[in-house]
């Protein structure tokens, strides 16, 4: 039997492929469509991914006394298995541990559960959201029209505007919009792309270069990034 994360094979991974961002109760690889659990599952290397979806839709798992299953399979709070065991054992480890007994795979035959602090879990895990929001930037991006009769003055004032906007973080689009019979010059509108570029060469790298769409040509300008400019300048041992 083989598995695998690229979505050749559908039986092994029928949601994850195709839904990165599915209910954690359906998030599970299936095992040859047998019903049991797939043995991937306990693999240190993917349970990160698994455990992401499962916190998409914990509130809506059976933990404890809900479960009315006569045997589930557990994994410990360590991540390791201990077998299919009845649900009264079950519960006592879990007593016994001070945890929660969490039915995290409940189409599975047996059900897999999980000892685990509920409360903690939840709370860790809506801390790294808030993180995760919280160290997100937002990159949009702005427009600079140009005109393949550019005047130096008004060429000069867009260079400035795209520079505040890539000192900001922002991509920007450059476009020309070509009017009657200068469709037949495009030489002339990627001239004036060259120079635009020359202008802001300090603080932006050519995403994407000058392409005529229609009576348009469009360039994409990123934000230099200083890092990658530190290596590319460092001197080779």
């Amino acid at each position: 039997m083989s598995y695998n994360f690229s979505g050749n094979e559908v039986e092994a991974c029928p949601l994850l492929a195709r839904r990165p961002h599915c209910r954690g109760t359906l998030a599970f690889f299936s095992y040859a469509k047998s019903g049991h659990a797939c043995p991937l599952f306990f693999c240190t290397s993917v349970q990160e991914i698994l455990w992401r979806c499962i916190a998409n839709n914990m509130a809506d798992l059976m933990m404890n006394e809900e479960i009315r299953d006569r045997e589930v399979r557990v994994i410990d709070q360590n991540g390791e298995q201990l077998g299919v065991l009845p649900i009264r054992k079950a519960l006592e480890l879990a007593e016994e541990a001070g945890l929660d007994l969490v039915k995290i795979v409940p189409t599975a035959k047996p059900p897999v559960c999980k000892l685990m602090d509920y409360d903690k879990f939840r709370y860790e895990q809506a801390k790294k959201e808030r993180e995760i929001r919280r160290n997100q930037k937002v990159v949009s991006i702005k427009e600079v029209q140009l005109s393949a009769t550019i005047e130096e003055n008004d060429i000069q004032t867009k260079a400035k505007a795209a520079v505040k906007f890539l000192q900001g973080g922002d991509k920007v689009k450059v476009s020309i919009r070509f009017r009657g019979r200068q469709i037949t010059h495009q030489e002339i509108g990627l001239a004036v792309m060259q120079d635009f570029v020359t202008r802001v060469k300090d603080v932006a790298v050519v995403e994407r270069k000058p392409l005529v769409e229609g009576r348009h040509m469009i360039m994409i300008l990123a934000p230099k990034d200083p890092s990658k400019e530190a290596k590319q300048q460092a001197p080779k041992e």
